[in-house]
């Protein structure tokens, strides 16, 4: 779960218990009579980690409805943040294969368990699943919007793919491929999570924009525990990044700022994959800390973004859950 202060005890607390709730609607949603698929489930399962997205999801909605904590007890938001989290799930689940990544949360991915194929049904079955509890609730309109979403992400990812050892990214591509493989997801979040419980637009509007800022932090914080964290502490792979020749902020950063010979070393280190050589690059030039301010710039344009609306008290936490982005060790 997400690490929050105390202080917000008022809204924690039911948060807390709502999203076990969740939970429950996750496992109920993908219980299978196979007990091959029952375990790949119990598996995954295991993913939901700081549950960032249906604690936006559940938390815009007590934002949007003026801080009454009664509309955690609407079905509906519940499985929307159900769906979010399992939409969530398929992505770390391809991603994995994507990235022939070993590690996640600690423990084995689904392909290095099974295999590549395992995992990529495993995460077909999470999207089926995610858009069969979505038209429960009800909504044409609302899968109609949560189709546009899994539409982006994968658009996301093909065009990250497609940048692959491309020296010459640069920073607005790398910026609209994060928006879209990961931003726009945790927007989704918080705008669809207003509108569920019945908030106005403008209030769904300013949360579906304080969640995408949010998103394009988290990613930056993440490609940076990618180049420089280990896997023990990060709880997943890492060094995948630079092993299947993606460019992230850092290195875009250290590239468009180095002297000529710096650059050259640079790309040689990149392009042979010299994982301590580009590490020392990027600190000998402070370009992961450059990337960190950057991503602490997209946290305070997600507070500005909610600043001044009538939140019923949740702004501080709102706030808090914000900066919890950057400021985190895993």
């Amino acid at each position: 779960m997400i690490e929050l202060d105390p202080k917000h005890d008022r809204f924690l607390q039911p948060l807390m218990a709502t999203l076990e709730q969740v939970a429950a609607i996750f496992e109920r949603q993908l219980a299978s009579e196979f007990p091959a698929v029952e375990s790949l489930c119990s598996h995954v399962s295991r993913y939901r980690g700081k549950m960032l997205r249906p604690t936006l999801t559940l938390l815009s909605g007590v934002a949007a409805a003026d801080g009454d904590l009664g509309v955690l007890e609407s079905d509906d938001l519940r499985r929307l943040s159900a769906v979010f989290e399992m939409i969530h799930m398929a992505t770390l689940v391809h991603d994995d294969v994507l990235d022939e990544a070993d590690q996640r949360r600690g423990g084995e991915t689904v392909n290095r368990l099974n295999d590549n194929e395992t995992a990529v049904m495993l995460g077909d079955y999470l999207i089926s699943n995610a858009f069969h509890l979505a038209a429960t609730i009800g909504d044409a309109d609302l899968t109609e919007r949560i189709g546009r979403v899994t539409n982006t992400l994968c658009e996301g990812e093909l065009i990250q793919l497609h940048h692959r050892d491309d020296l010459g990214l640069d920073l607005e591509t790398y910026l609209a491929t994060i928006r879209r493989k990961t931003a726009v997801l945790v927007g989704a979040c918080g705008q669809l999570g207003a509108r569920v419980a019945g908030g106005t637009e403008e209030t769904a509007a300013a949360l579906g924009i304080f969640g995408e800022h949010l998103g394009v932090a988290f990613q930056i914080r993440d490609d940076v525990f990618d180049l420089e964290g280990e896997t023990e502490v990060v709880g997943k792979s890492v060094g995948r990044d630079l092993a299947k020749g993606k460019l992230t902020l850092p290195m875009i950063i250290l590239l468009d700022s180095a002297e000529t010979v710096t650059f050259a070393d640079a790309v040689e280190a990149f392009r042979q994959r010299d994982a301590s050589a580009v590490l020392q690059l990027l600190r000998d030039a402070d370009a992961t800390g450059k990337a960190i301010a950057f991503a602490v710039e997209q946290v305070e344009a997600a507070k500005s973004a909610i600043e001044g609306l009538p939140l019923g008290g949740t702004e501080d936490l709102l706030r808090d859950l914000a900066d919890s982005v950057v400021d985190r060790s895993h």
